[in-house]
């Protein structure tokens, strides 16, 4: 299979070097060095593309995939005030767009079971409910798209909650789920939900030891989604 990098940083690099060990075939690597490349590519010969690139370029990648009829997977995060316009374009070409916060089998289990605890505390309003993440200093949003993945699960459950706000927010109220954005290196990802009363506490904590995890769910994922249209997740993907 013929794969387009879009955004080869440590996570661009990690997914190629994994890519070809499969035997697939790097069709271009782009980064802001020679995103000029991208108009003078043979856009028939690939099969589909990774984009892990930055917030500030995450739209503009992926409405070029749609536009160019290539199926595109993508994993930035910060930039998803716009999905909604990535979906209106997909559904109009007919195209393929696979997006996730976070491409690890772990996280996505984490995820349902984030979603699950949180169905079982939805009335008990004893808990307040909080949540961490820590990352590498290089991570330019904050929080993560993990954690905000993870914030939808709970605030999904628990309505007396009106969404949620970084936990040093001077806007931040009873109302809001405080989210606390931790940089340290070399953390490649921990996410930690808790429930906290007078009584006691509930944990749920997952940690990502590399960012291989993440890597090989992509590439994985870019295997599965060829020959498939619409808006997809990985949800579909693990049939979760």
């Amino acid at each position: 299979m013929n794969i387009l990098i879009l955004g080869y940083g440590k996570m661009g690099k990690i997914i190629g070097e994994i890519a070809e060990g499969r035997g697939h075939h790097l069709s271009a690597k782009i980064n802001i060095e020679n995103v000029d490349e991208l108009d003078r590519l043979d856009v028939s010969s690939i099969d589909v593309a990774i984009e892990f690139s930055q917030p500030e370029s995450a739209f503009d990648n992926v409405m070029w995939c749609l536009d160019k009829g290539i199926p595109v997977v993508s994993g930035t995060t910060g930039w998803l005030d716009k999905f909604p316009m990535v979906e209106d374009k997909c559904k109009a070409s007919n195209g393929t767009f696979f997006y996730a916060s976070n491409y690890s089998v772990g996280v996505n289990i984490f995820f349902r079971v984030n979603r699950f605890l949180s169905g079982l505390m939805k009335n008990q309003q004893d808990y307040r409910v909080y949540l961490e993440e820590i990352h590498h200093t290089e991570k330019k949003d904050a929080p993560s798209g993990t954690a905000i993945t993870l914030a939808e699960g709970v605030l999904k459950h628990l309505q007396h909650l009106s969404g949620w706000k970084l936990a040093d927010d001077s806007t931040l109220t009873e109302a809001d789920l405080p989210i606390t954005a931790r940089r340290i290196d070399p953390a490649p990802g921990t996410h930690i939900v808790t429930y906290s009363s007078e009584i006691d506490d509930i944990e749920i904590k997952h940690t990502a030891h590399s960012r291989m995890g993440f890597a090989q769910g992509a590439v994985l994922v870019a295997e599965w989604v060829r020959g498939k249209k619409g808006i997809l997740s990985m949800d579909d993907f693990l049939s979760l």
